[in-house]
């Protein structure tokens, strides 16, 4: 290996094989357990339109992942970032932005369990060599609860940052959550900036009935050099489902001219089109619906089968979803990607942070199908955090976060939480025991 300097990210990357999977595993060490005997309504019924977060829930309701490995599932389709950087039209560059943006919600498809609330000062961190990336991110706040992360590309190619607050609400039927927040791209290439919002997040049928998962809301990507927008729907289902995991919208110049139009499914796949096409489109499946209307007023709602996006004539594909893996049911709905997430090998114990979510014990025990210790584990590190905020309370000492730190996010001007840089320092030895 030659000598580099620690700042040269090839250098880097040599220091931290150790945390670099070489050989990812296909499965859980266990597969999930069933909640059939599991009353929710029990649980929930004293919670209509409040704030999930401030709830302690039971573990069974969880999937043994913690909220910040949850949130690295963004960057499972990060070959879009790096096709971005090989086009030096910025119209095609933003068409793969406005997909890794659509794509960063496509893992919640099916996931009905919730991921652990993060501790406050947890990190966790991710090398994929394969992928061409590394992430690291930290529970900045615990009330309200605030997950800040950071990811660069391994050659230098790329930004990714952002901080997230995710409001979880009850409303009787349904669990809502709205990931507040920004979601910054950076891509030195061409000295440009993306940010973007997450649409909001819908968990059907909470009580009885079998569950399912909507987005909806608008999500708008703007890159601040060129002016250049993609304004995107993720369309509610509608009465008859025909809606349900819809995304369209359209690619604008800064003085707010249509280029192109994007459509798909956020379940499935993204095509782009010729925005006049896809007008004339709409029109014509508008008049078809209205046709059919009277045909359907008995029915009740039936959710669409996957892979139903019609294909409009002259179109481009930009994103296609990668497909589960076969044994995906048995264990959480997991993507092949976020079965690797909480991958544990004795070397990385000695490289990883005391504070990193794979060393926290009761995802560990979920992990491997131990219902009773996850349960007493989750239980001891709340109160262990609750002990320490109290323990502070009393005296003049403030929490303070390790890798970042609030500030003005340098592309829209909103608030934001800023990465400190020193993380891959591997300096860990004045961090908290949390666990």
């Amino acid at each position: 290996i030659q000598t580099r300097t620690v700042s040269d990210p090839v250098r880097v990357l040599h220091l931290d094989l150790t945390v670099s999977v070489l050989s990812h595993r296909t499965s859980l060490p266990a597969p999930m357990f069933s909640r059939n005997d599991v009353s929710i309504w029990s649980i929930l019924k004293k919670c209509i339109g409040m704030e999930l977060s401030k709830i302690a829930m039971p573990v069974i309701l969880n999937e043994p992942l913690s909220f910040l490995q949850r949130l690295t599932e963004y960057m499972e389709h990060t070959y879009l970032i790096h096709q971005a950087n090989t086009t030096t039209d910025s119209m095609e560059r933003m068409k793969c932005v406005a997909a890794f943006a659509v794509s960063a919600v496509a893992s919640q498809w099916e996931r009905t369990g919730k991921p652990f609330n993060p501790l406050l000062g947890e990190t966790y961190e991710l090398i994929r060599e394969d992928l061409g990336f590394r992430w690291m991110s930290e529970q900045v706040s615990h009330h309200p609860p605030v997950s800040a992360f950071h990811a660069e590309g391994l050659q230098e190619d790329f930004l990714f940052h952002g901080s997230i607050y995710p409001k979880l609400k009850f409303w009787g039927k349904s669990v809502e959550a709205e990931p507040k927040g920004i979601i910054s791209l950076e891509l030195p290439k061409y000295n440009e900036a993306y940010t973007w919002t997450n649409p909001t997040c819908c968990v059907h049928n909470i009580i009885v009935g079998q569950l399912w998962i909507e987005q909806y809301g608008n999500v708008e990507v703007i890159n601040h050099k060129t002016g250049e927008r993609c304004s995107l729907i993720f369309k509610p289902c509608g009465l008859f489902g025909k809606e349900l995991h819809k995304v369209e919208g359209y690619i604008l110049d800064k003085s707010k001219k249509k280029l192109c139009a994007i459509y798909g499914k956020w379940t499935e796949c993204l095509y782009t089109v010729d925005a006049d096409t896809f007008d004339a489109h709409k029109k014509s499946d508008k008049k078809n619906s209205e046709e059919k209307k009277s045909n359907m007023q008995a029915q009740t709602m039936m959710l669409p089968p996957p892979y139903t996006v019609q294909v409009i004539p002259g179109s481009e594909l930009i994103w296609r979803i990668a497909p589960r893996p076969d044994n995906s049911a048995e264990f959480y709905a997991f993507s092949t990607f976020a079965m690797q997430l909480n991958e544990l090998e004795e070397g990385m114990k000695g490289v990883l942070p005391p504070t990193d979510c794979r060393l926290r014990p009761d995802i560990r025990h979920m992990e491997k199908g131990d219902i009773d210790s996850a349960s007493a584990e989750k239980k001891r590190v709340e109160e262990k955090q609750r002990l320490s905020r109290k323990n502070r309370s009393k005296s003049t000492e403030e929490w303070k976060t390790r890798w970042f730190h609030q500030g003005t996010n340098p592309h829209n001007k909103a608030q934001d939480w800023l990465y400190s840089n020193s993380y891959w320092d591997r300096n860990y030895s004045l961090l908290p025991d949390i666990y």
